[in-house]
């Protein structure tokens, strides 16, 4: 289905931007949403103790449009800041752009239009990956509406076909669905359970197959770039772990099962990446002892086999022995998938 109505414009829209030392990228990421081609527009900056001009350049934006309110804060990083926006929103429905991405001019237009007209709660796009030389784009401008099994099993999954991951600013929620849920402070991997919560609450939701939004992938001191076996210990393996039991709890047991087999199958993701570096493989070993320890319960979750009995039996062997698996799975990757694909 394409979006070629025209779009009641009643409904305002909350976007939060946090922003902290980000006077390099303001600019780019703040004009990007004010010229949306969806006027009715809530743009809340929230400068995060910011120590260059940023702090400035929010209370001039404030003055050139009426649309932008401004919350300063002590610094208190990403989720706290969110948290500071969510607390003076006014809008039917609330957006985020990180600020050094930045955004299409259509994009929150697109997402309210398909939003209302196929009576979802909340919508997602694909985005661009930007790096510091190029930008890669994907998408075929498909929109695809989905039930709340439906998205939560695209969702899951973690596919190319329906980029549905867990950042927030790839989504536009309406306000019903993330009324009263917060982001958790001091933590790395945030939105793993704000976009968890909402999913367990909507009806519907639908993917707008075009690259929206721009994410910057490369800057250096992002977020993304501490400790790499830190987060995954300290933020996203806890994280994951709320999630499938949250699902478990509020959707049904076979979709917690869903959740934990995807789990499982992202630690031995996590088994081979932190295994390739002699500087992690203390780290990969900590992967092998925790998997170890829940093979019963592992097992369990893989007899309902989701992708197959081939997903089982590698299961099996990282098991009974993980470097087995790993020579495996290098010969999976460099034989059988390119002789699948020929």
């Amino acid at each position: 289905m394409r979006m070629d109505k025209c779009v009641n414009r009643n409904d305002l829209i909350s976007v939060i931007v946090p922003v902290y030392n980000m006077e390099q990228y303001m600019e780019r990421c703040v004009n990007s949403i004010i010229n949306q081609t969806y006027h009715n527009l809530e743009i809340i900056l929230v400068d995060d103790g910011s120590t260059d001009h940023s702090t400035a350049m929010c209370d001039e934006y404030a003055l050139r449009d009426e649309r932008i309110k401004v919350v300063h804060k002590p610094n208190g990083g990403l989720s706290d800041a969110r948290n500071a926006g969510l607390a003076v929103v006014s809008g039917n429905y609330v957006g985020y752009v990180d600020s050094d991405d930045w955004i299409e001019p259509q994009m929150y237009e697109k997402m309210y239009a398909a939003c209302v007209e196929n009576n979802a709660q909340v919508a997602v796009c694909r985005y661009a990956k930007a790096y510091q030389d190029r930008i890669e784009r994907g998408g075929n401008g498909r929109i695809t509406a989905f039930d709340r099994e439906g998205i939560l099993k695209v969702y899951l999954s973690d596919t190319d076909e329906y980029v549905v991951y867990n950042s927030v600013w790839s989504k536009l929620f309406a306000r019903e669905v993330v009324e009263g849920v917060l982001f958790p402070v001091g933590k790395n991997s945030e939105d793993i359970m704000y976009t968890t919560r909402a999913f367990c609450k909507l009806e519907r939701a639908v993917y707008i197959d075009e690259c929206l939004y721009n994410y910057v992938l490369d800057r250096e001191g992002s977020i993304m770039n501490v400790n790499r076996t830190e987060r995954m210990f300290g933020d996203e393996i806890p994280f994951w772990r709320e999630h499938i039991a949250y699902i478990r709890q509020h959707v049904s047991d076979q979709m917690g099962d869903m959740a934990a087999y995807y789990f499982y199958r992202r630690m031995l993701s996590y088994y081979m990446e932190l295994s390739q570096i002699s500087a992690t493989r203390d780290a990969a070993r900590r992967i092998v002892s925790m998997m170890k320890s829940e093979k019963k319960e592992i097992l369990r979750v893989y007899q309902s086999a989701y992708e197959g009995n081939g997903d089982v039996a590698r299961m099996r062997i990282f098991l009974m022995s993980p470097t087995g698996y790993k020579v495996i799975n290098k010969l999976y990757e460099k034989v059988i998938i390119p002789f699948r694909y020929k």
